[in-house]
């Protein structure tokens, strides 16, 4: 069964509670001043604007700690050249809290082809440059030269996906821990509302930070593994079938084959380390293979992994909130806009989402290439219907500029509110990385009748006109309730729907797992069906990944002649970018599939990685452009398809190419020179 936690909200409210709750949460001296305090207790620093609204994480860890009696200052953006922004509000009693915001910083700063993004969307005015590379660590630096012996502690996205040893796309090297990097205290990894009231408890009583290490969802570093504990070999658990692990920096081994159960308590599982995964991508495959296995708080245990001379230690994922739980966080007390220092500059994350509502956290969908199950685990979190149904008033009450309808309703997924497994005992037990692939597990609930009862609530409010489906509809679980396809197609589509069935061959889809196009099909005629039947003519728009491993030419040939047959044309491709952690970018690094166990011989997986061919693959993506003819007449040549160029409805593309677009048809040398030029940037 799983295991039990400290409710969250139980701890007795630090006596800084008095001061009550803060309209927004202070960004200068002046505010502070405002509000009677002298000092802060906790300052977050974020990558991002301050936006207090539940959909930014700065938002949500400051008004829960705020709940919890602390003063809590907000560093937004800081000019990180310097430490004077980092020491304006003085420095915090308690810890500094990192992020770099609500995404991976290279990930928000660089395309898929390593590009410099020109704008930001967490940034006022959508202005680009805003936050460093490697946000988190340059933040500590800062931080920490600006008041030396104040506890640094990591957490978000950026932190949580890169907490242990991780193949970074942007250096094209395996990086240490960011814990490491940034030289900070401790990390918190996922949804950390439990680990930050632990913590901000612990220390507002005097407790040391080096000394709080019995935490879940917690990494810190240590010198040594406790005698009391029981090392286990990873390499017992899942052998890679290579030489024994020729790890200098390990010269103690009390490794046990079998743990007894009354021994799992204070079992750790040693990973291979960072040294060991830098220099042989079989075993950074096998160690990521490892760390998704020992991802269910219901048995996960304790990875150890050495650094050098210090031990990274990483306790097991954080219990799951509870309802009542997940109704208190997005229910406290947010302004719902931005901090008013912006003015009326306009902050496109924040026009995105501030008539949104997420309705749950976590998703069991495992998608190799997302980090939404490695950030926020794949037990579905529930708000309930109630607490939705208040922040929908919210909103119409109280938000500027509300006409009435709903840009959003869901989370990470559009329809896994209140799907769990049937029974809580074997979802404790369970290490699948996917509760939906192969197939939908048979101890899956997929009743979608709570989900439809919220919908159909949420319309019949008064003032409410419109309440849309924004969030990724999970079509294979959607197509196990006809009920909910006809509530989707009826009421909350507007003209059309965004799914993302990311491939159709077998070959990518079975390194993504995702389902095959027959599933998409299914889900197709349904949603066509009862559109018709509410006199709406409504489309679904189909998203793809281009260069995801498993891919071949041969697979993107194939979804280019299927997207022409069904008459797509994508404005706007993805090329698939290796985020840190995530089990794809063990196969762009390794070329093996840690989806099954790792060895020198086991599958090999093709990855599409130069640019050349990944340039190919958009290209076949977006076959109706002229700019990409000329380099999809040159590869279907290449492939012996040449039938494929002409100007029937039959082919590809066409043989003539317009003035003024692509490669010139002459063969002149310097201006093809040009053209290489000008794409080989």
């Amino acid at each position: 069964m799983m295991a039990t936690a400290k409710p969250l909200f139980s701890h007795r409210p630090y006596w800084a509670h008095r001061f009550g709750t803060a309209p927004f949460l202070p960004t200068t001296r002046d505010e502070m001043d405002a509000l009677g305090w002298d000092s802060c207790d906790i300052l977050i620093v974020t990558g991002d604007a301050y936006v207090d609204h539940p959909s930014f994480g700065m938002a949500i860890v400051g008004r829960f700690l705020e709940a919890q009696g602390f003063r809590v200052g907000i560093i937004a953006q800081p000019d990180w050249s310097n430490t004077d922004d980092f020491a304006r509000l003085g420095a915090p009693n308690l810890f500094f809290g990192i992020t770099a915001g609500n995404m991976d910083s290279m990930v928000n700063r660089y395309t898929a082809d390593r590009r410099v993004r020109s704008d930001d969307a967490y940034t006022p005015g959508g202005v680009g440059g805003k936050r460093p590379d490697r946000s988190v660590i340059v933040y500590a630096q800062r931080a920490r030269e600006a008041f030396k012996g104040v506890p640094i502690v990591l957490g978000g996205i950026e932190a949580s996906l890169r907490r242990i040893a991780h193949f970074d796309y942007w250096s094209e090297k395996v990086r240490r821990s960011i814990l490491l990097d940034a030289k900070a205290d401790i990390l918190l990894y996922g949804n950390a509302e439990r680990a930050l009231a632990e913590l901000g408890h612990r220390l507002a009583a005097g407790e040391p930070i080096a000394a709080i290490t019995d935490v879940r969802g917690t990494a810190f570093v240590r010198d040594r593994v406790p005698g009391d504990w029981v090392e286990v070999d990873s390499t017992h658990l899942d052998s890679p079938h290579a030489p024994a692990m020729q790890d200098p920096t390990v010269k103690v081994v009390r490794f046990v084959r079998d743990v007894r159960s009354a021994d799992r308590g204070r079992s750790v599982i040693r990973l291979p380390s960072y040294e060991v995964v830098r220099d042989d991508s079989v075993y950074y495959a096998h160690a990521s293979r490892i760390l998704h296995m020992e991802s269910n708080p219901g048995n996960a245990r304790a990875l150890v992994q050495r650094h050098g001379d210090k031990e990274l230690w990483l306790n097991p994922p954080p219990i799951p909130l509870t309802t009542e739980e997940m109704d208190r966080i997005y229910e406290l007390p947010y302004a719902r806009t931005p901090h008013p220092s912006y003015g009326d500059a306009k902050i496109p994350a924040y026009e995105m989402i501030r008539f949104s509502i997420a309705i749950q956290r976590g998703c069991f969908g495992g998608c190799t290439f997302c980090s939404i199950t490695e950030h926020e685990g794949r037990i579905i979190q529930n708000r309930s219907e109630a607490s939705v149904l208040r922040e929908i008033e919210t909103i119409r009450d109280s938000v500027a500029g509300f006409t009435g309808v709903i840009s959003d309703l869901g989370g990470p997924t559009a329809n896994m509110y209140r799907l769990a497994c049937k029974d809580p005992a074997i979802e404790a037990a369970c290490r699948k990385p996917s509760c939906v692939y192969p197939g939908i597990c048979p101890n899956l609930n997929t009743d979608h009748r709570p989900l439809i009862d919220l919908y159909r609530k949420a319309r019949q409010l008064p003032g409410i006109k419109k309440v849309l489906i924004a969030s990724g509809v999970r079509y294979d679980l959607a197509i196990e309730s006809p009920e909910y396809v006809r509530e989707l197609a009826s009421h909350h589509t507007g003209g059309y729907l965004k799914i993302a069935p990311e491939a159709i061959g077998e070959g990518p889809l079975s390194k993504m797992m995702k389902p095959g196009v027959g599933t998409y099909y299914r889900f197709k005629e349904l949603f066509d069906r009862y559109s018709k039947e509410a006199g709406k003519e409504q489309y679904l728009i189909p998203y793809f990944i281009a260069a995801h491993p498993g891919t071949t030419d041969t697979d993107m040939l194939e979804l280019a002649l299927w997207l022409k047959a069904n008459g797509f044309r994508a404005d706007q491709v993805q090329a698939f970018l290796p985020g840190p952690m995530a089990t794809a970018t063990a196969m762009w690094h390794s070329g093996k599939n840690p989806l099954h166990k790792v060895t020198r011989t086991s599958e090999d997986v093709v990855v599409p990685k130069g640019i050349k061919q990944r340039r190919l693959h958009k290209a076949f993506l977006r076959y109706h452009d002229p700019d990409n003819w000329p380099l999809l007449r040159d590869a279907l040549k290449r492939m012996g398809r040449a039938d494929l160029i002409g100007n029937g409805k039959r082919h590809l593309v066409p043989r003539f190419q317009p003035k003024g677009t692509g490669r010139a048809p002459t063969g002149e040398g310097a201006r093809r020179k040009r053209f290489r030029t000008q794409h080989t940037r």
